[in-house]
């Protein structure tokens, strides 16, 4: 339980796994690990920000909430259909539970989707790539989509709307993962970018000294080696599905070609079920296939929206659309996530004047927000 009065700040550090949390110059996020609450927790499957995103501001699995990536197929249309819509949300998020306290929330985030998603239920609602004029003579602008440049801008408007407004009692910030997508944790732009996101980050501290900070990430990020057009497998194979879908395809591609460490996969007749379990099966990098109802028990997804079969891809390699070729070896640059390998995450809670639930429910990032506003 919370006192529903205390404000409430909660940092989306897209793209923040362990690996970074651990090899950042981050002082400020360090010290609320040693004075407040951390634990390393598990992220949401697929590991992708739609579905992270929904799961921590609703508190709630997939199957609660029925987003399971940043793209659905619609059977009746035959096409891939954005998930960006607030009516896609079946429970409540946050914003809106903290509304019937009389809470008023903004959002804070790099990308417009984010704001077609949680809009609904908040007082202020401002991406970074789309910025009002009034926010961008004050601060600037914020820079392009894929820069560091954006995520500088969206924390140093959170220290303003801390410090002036403080009617708004719950703020949600999410940034972007391009850095990650581009560097390494150990790379010296990945360094400055957290480096310069920790400082930015004392700033809200100090400017909102009553307030409780609440930080964890969607997902972590690695080196990826191949990717397989599933669609063009089976043609190959003389078995041809209905339909195969990446969960991370999305308006952004640059950073990640909308290839996913996973991918659904819809058939023709569900006698082929069989056949195209054992060509998928037989790819290099595929470690499982799972049925419809396997996926849903073990990822507690809703089954309307996933394929009739689940390909779970190995640290190295992703699934989606190729121009061409089943196959393709991926530029040693590469970085991105989606699979099983990209889920583990930090979790800090500090400054909070309520009572936290015990440790052990805490355990994917999803439990951050659970307990709040209730």
């Amino acid at each position: 339980m919370n006192s529903n009065r205390q404000r409430i700040v909660i940092g989306m550090m897209d793209g923040l796994g362990m690996d970074y949390f651990e090899k950042s110059d981050m002082p400020n996020l360090k010290d609320m690990t040693r004075n407040g609450f951390f634990k390393q927790v598990t992220g949401v499957f697929p590991s992708v920000t739609n579905v992270n995103n929904v799961s921590i501001c609703c508190g709630a699995w997939p199957e609660e909430h029925g987003i399971t990536g940043n793209s659905y197929f619609d059977p009746t249309t035959g096409k891939a259909e954005y998930m960006n819509s607030a009516d896609m949300i079946q429970t409540d998020t946050i914003f809106r539970r903290a509304g019937r306290h009389g809470v008023k929330s903004a959002l804070l985030t790099s990308k417009r989707k984010t704001v077609e998603l949680f809009h609904q239920d908040t007082e202020i609602s401002i991406a970074a790539e789309d910025p009002p004029p009034d926010y961008v003579a004050r601060f600037g602008d914020p820079g392009n989509i894929y820069s560091r440049e954006i995520n500088y801008w969206l924390w140093t408007v959170a220290v303003d709307l801390l410090r002036n407004q403080p009617d708004i009692q719950l703020l949600y910030v999410h940034i972007t993962d391009y850095p990650m997508h581009t560097w390494a944790p150990a790379e010296k732009e990945s360094l400055e970018h957290l480096k310069r996101l920790d400082e930015l980050l004392g700033e809200t501290r100090a400017v909102a000294p009553d307030a409780a900070f609440f930080i964890t990430a969607d997902h972590g990020m690695n080196y990826k080696k191949r990717c397989w057009d599933l669609t063009r497998v089976c043609q190959k194979a003389g078995t041809p599905i209905r339909f195969a879908l990446s969960p991370e395809r999305d308006y952004y591609v640059k950073h990640h070609r909308n290839f996913t460490g996973c991918a659904w996969a819809w058939l023709n007749s569900p006698e082929d079920m069989a056949q195209v379990t054992e060509i998928f099966e037989g790819l290099e990098g595929v470690d499982e296939v799972l049925s419809r109802d396997e996926a849903v028990r073990r990822f507690h997804l809703m089954p309307e929206t996933i394929g009739d079969l689940t390909v779970l891809g190995d640290r190295d390699t992703m699934f989606g659309d190729l121009e061409t070729a089943p196959h393709e070896d991926l530029a040693p640059t590469y970085r991105a996530h989606g699979s099983l390998y990209e889920m583990d995450l930090p979790l800090v809670v500090d400054n909070f004047d309520g009572e936290l639930p015990p440790a052990e429910a805490f355990q994917a990032n999803k439990d951050l927000t659970r307990f709040l506003y209730r």
